[in-house]
């Protein structure tokens, strides 16, 4: 059997051999779904505005001519100054099922962040929280979100057999998205709105949403703020988000509640389910990429539940109930049969919200794992 030998990515070709390989790799996984090659480039050349204050390194795995993986390593220097770590991350991490294929990646990143003068090894992360992160631990096989990574098991044995331990655990749930609304929490709502002035946005058109979409990204600043590794976002990146998640965003589920001075203080975003959309694109916009994800887009059943939070001032007001409530009116009026959450990390309040208060099923267990270097 030949050598593996790992070559850095060092021009435009290799690049699309690296953004292009985990979509060749799991082609056949029912659950995988692909990425966009044109938004992977972008996020990992220059015009990614977080890689001015990150440093990336990309490499390939080669057995022979055949590449049988791939990993980034990611020194985010905001992260590191904020949390008081000095971490270099993994991402982008995909291999085949073959041990010394994930320990020579591995190791690759290990020695790049030592050389960097890291002293810990941590992953699956992008640049943000934005960006895909956290392997899945439990129910490998279960449906993805868009926004989601996947992995199988054998991803995990490998982490473990390396001596890597878990830093952080998230939860994702199922949930039937038009369970009827109790009719005292209603009554609720609008004594909380009342009592503290508040309103809840209706948006008529995708022009109204745009003057408070960078209200919307500080929001998540404020509200995220005390989650593992989050590092508030950038005034370039709020604007490189915008013009990535705002076109996709159905009316009916951007749902945010403002105060008497048009202050955003909580916010529950839903996306369409864009899956099938994305599966049949299988990474390429054109042709008829776009035709697909466009269908997906106005016509769907399912919604996933992308970000949700409420200002550290208003937490323990019940102000989450409010746009809670909306969005289960919205997905009863659009007959949503499935909505589906993000991951949330276990214990934090937006967790406990779906274990408590509402007809949930936990779909699948996520996370981050770490080691000293």
């Amino acid at each position: 059997m030949e050598p593996i030998v790992i070559k850095e990515v060092s021009s435009r070709r290799e690049l699309r051999k690296f953004v292009t390989f985990a979509n060749k790799l799991f082609k056949d996984v029912p659950s995988y779904i692909p990425t966009l090659n044109f938004d992977e480039i972008n996020l990992l050349t220059k015009k990614n505005p977080s890689l001015e204050h990150a440093d990336l390194k990309m490499w390939l795995a080669y057995r022979g001519k055949q590449i049988v993986g791939r990993v980034a390593g990611i020194i985010n220097h905001s992260v590191n100054e904020l949390w008081n770590k000095k971490a270099v991350r993994f991402g982008w991490f995909d291999f085949i099922e073959d041990y010394e294929v994930f320990e020579k990646l591995f190791d690759t990143v290990a020695d790049y962040g030592r050389s960097k003068g890291m002293n810990m090894i941590e992953g699956p992360f992008g640049f943000t929280d934005m960006d895909k992160e956290c392997w899945v631990i439990e129910n490998f096989e279960a449906r993805q979100n868009m926004t989601t990574l996947y992995n199988p098991k054998y991803y995990i044995d490998f982490v473990e057999r390396k001596g890597c331990e878990v830093a952080c655990k998230w939860g994702q749930y199922i949930m039937p998205a038009s369970q009827p609304i109790p009719e005292k929490v209603g009554r609720i709502n609008e004594l909380i709105m009342k009592k503290y002035n508040l309103r809840l946005l209706h948006f008529k058109s995708r022009k109204e949403v745009y003057p408070y979409a960078r209200k919307f990204f500080l929001a998540i600043n404020g509200a995220f703020k005390d989650l593992y590794d989050f590092v508030p976002f950038t005034d370039k990146e709020i604007d490189s988000y915008i013009k990535q998640y705002i076109p996709f965003v159905n009316l009916e589920f951007a749902n945010f509640v403002v105060d008497e001075n048009d202050n955003l203080i909580a916010f529950g975003l839903s996306l369409p389910d864009l899956n099938a959309g994305f599966k049949k694109a299988n990474g390429r916009l054109f042709p008829f990429g776009w035709y697909h994800i466009l269908r997906s887009l106005h016509h769907f059943t399912d919604i996933d539940l992308l970000l949700n939070g409420v200002l550290p001032e208003w937490q323990k007001r019940g102000v989450h109930s409010i746009y809670y409530s909306e969005m289960n009116k919205n997905a009863i009026k659009n007959n949503v049969r499935w909505a589906y959450t993000n991951p949330q990390i276990i214990g934090n309040e937006a967790q406990r919200i779906w274990d408590t208060t509402y007809d949930t099923t936990p779909l699948l267990k996520r996370a981050i794992f770490k080691k000293s270097i």
